[in-house]
Order: structure tokens, then C-alpha cells, then sequence
């Protein structure tokens, strides 16, 4: 008996001295910023979205919503501005809206929020920057110098400069979901439908005004597989691994209704400013929250 204790024993003292020997041996060369193998995030597939009857919904209502980017909770969205190698691998969403309508991976966009008439991805990218500004630039001649007129002043004349789209100017979203409550388990639940973005662009007089920008179908999954593979920054855990798409999911973001459906098609605005659009927007959150409880009796 003790004789196999023994060998016991040392079987395991040699297993333990093994596997110690293979972490010191690691490769820990591979990745410079990293100590351990991560697992790459790229490739994963969003969780399609439970089907829904028509015949199971009682009652929905279409809401409109503004996310802030200027916001704190928000600023995940916003930041990094640049786009870079220097952002460790960190995007913000609208430059990967962007690059998704640029390489085709947001085939489909759309000119208004009924997402209806759609729009040339190209020309929706390109509406970004704005028309093509006239400059006075030098003149140049053959060889590649200024020409100059007979008094010695340089000539000048006139070329079109293009504009770009500066993706710090985005500090808005805008969302339409549809609430609803599901008779199958009588709950309200959620979708989003669309997105577009709030932008700063410069007209033609040289000054600045603001414009939205074009609408991203939010059910589409080829959208829904481009924010699943783009992580959202926690500030609080650098290995948490929420993607946009669990974001939007989770509602984790702070908003405000600028619209319901209603009988006049109108939004807040269009009747109340200031204090007085601040309440009835809460008001209308309450009066949508208050529609499940009102369901149940005690």
C-alpha cells in the first residue's frame, strides 16, 4: 500500500512540475500587449430575434428617441474620434457605420426613418462630406510654376476642393423602436427598426449647420453582424466584451422621446420647447411603462 501511495505521489509531483514548466516555457513573444491567448471576437453571429404573430401582439406603439453622445453614459458611442492603429482596437460606431456602407457590409440604407425609400450606399456616404467647395488657388503653367499676369501679380484661379466628413461633428443618435406587449407571456418588450446620426457639415457660404444622416435598418441582420463583432469600451471592466449589437439588446444607454405615434404625426417640438418638452417627454416614457402594469389587477 504505501508503495503505490509513493508512486501516486510522484505521479503527481511530475504532472505538476510539467504543466509549471509549460507555463514557464509559454510563448509570451506573440503578442506584446498581451500576457494571455484572447479569443478573437471577430466572426461571431448575432442571436436572431424570437418570431413574432401578428396575432400575439394587443398593443404596440412607435417611438422615436435622441441618444446624446455629449452625455457621459453615452460617451462610448462617441469615443475614439480618430481612426487609427493607436485606438487598441477601439471603434466608434458611427466610423463603423461608415465602413460598413463603404465595403458593403450595410448593403442597404435608407433616406427617411419609414425606411422606404432607399438610398445608393456611395451617395449616401458621399452626402456626408457635401458638395465640393470653390477655392483660388494659383494658377500654374507647364513647367509646373505659378504664371504671373504683366504687373507681376500672381494669377490666380478658381477649382473645386473636396469636403470630408469630420465623424467628431456625429454627437447625436436617433432611434425608432416599436413597443409592444406579447399576449404569449403578456409582456412589453422592445425592437429597434432604424438608426441614423446627428452631424455637423459646412455649407456652401462657408458656415456650419447640422443634418441627419441616412438610416440603417436595425433588424437587418447584415447591420446586426456588423455590430456583433464591435466591442462597446466598459469603463469600468477593459475585458468586458459587450458588443454593440448586446448594447442596443440590453438598452443600455440614456435617451429621450421627441415623438410617439399620435393622431397629428407631430413631434415634441413641434408643440412644446424648453421645461415644458422636457415634461411631456417624461411623460410619455411614464404612460408607455404604465401600460404593462395597468394589465395585471391585485
Amino acid at each position: 500500500m504505501k508503495k503505490v501511495l509513493f508512486y501516486v505521489l510522484a505521479v503527481l509531483a511530475y504532472c505538476t512540475t510539467a504543466n509549471a514548466q509549460s507555463i514557464i516555457d509559454a510563448d509570451d513573444q506573440s503578442n506584446p500587449n498581451d500576457f494571455y491567448t484572447k479569443v478573437s471576437t471577430t466572426g461571431k453571429k448575432p442571436m436572431p430575434y424570437p418570431p413574432v404573430r401578428q396575432s400575439d401582439v394587443i398593443w404596440e406603439k412607435v417611438v422615436w428617441r435622441e441618444i446624446d453622445l455629449n452625455e457621459r453614459f453615452n460617451q462610448f458611442f462617441y469615443f475614439p474620434t480618430e481612426d487609427s492603429s493607436d485606438t487598441q482596437g477601439r471603434i466608434n460606431l458611427v466610423n463603423l457605420i461608415i465602413h460598413a456602407v463603404t465595403n458593403g457590409d450595410i448593403p442597404n440604407v435608407y433616406d427617411d426613418d419609414d425606411m422606404k425609400t432607399p438610398k445608393d450606399p456611395a451617395k449616401a456616404i458621399k452626402d456626408l462630406a457635401g458638395e465640393p467647395k470653390e477655392v483660388s488657388v494659383p494658377k500654374m503653367g507647364e513647367d509646373g510654376q505659378p504664371e504671373y499676369d504683366e504687373d507681376g501679380e500672381v494669377i490666380m484661379t478658381t477649382q473645386l476642393q473636396p469636403r470630408y466628413f469630420d465623424v467628431s461633428t456625429a454627437t447625436k443618435l436617433r432611434i425608432k423602436e416599436r413597443w409592444y406587449i406579447d399576449k404569449q407571456d403578456t409582456r412589453q418588450k422592445v425592437r429597434i427598426l432604424g438608426l441614423a446620426f446627428q452631424y455637423d457639415y459646412e455649407t456652401l457660404t462657408g458656415g456650419q449647420a447640422r443634418n441627419w444622416s441616412f438610416w440603417i435598418p436595425m433588424n437587418d441582420m447584415a447591420v446586426r453582424n456588423v455590430l456583433v463583432n464591435a466591442n462597446a469600451f466598459d469603463e469600468n471592466n477593459d475585458l468586458d466584451e459587450n458588443s454593440y449589437d448586446d448594447v442596443f439588446i440590453a438598452r443600455y444607454f440614456n435617451s429621450y422621446i421627441i415623438r410617439t405615434s399620435n393622431i397629428h404625426n407631430r413631434s415634441i417640438s413641434d408643440y412644446l420647447v424648453g421645461e415644458d418638452a422636457i415634461l411631456e417627454a417624461q411623460k410619455l416614457e411614464e404612460e408607455i411603462y404604465d401600460i404593462e402594469s395597468d394589465m395585471w389587477e391585485y
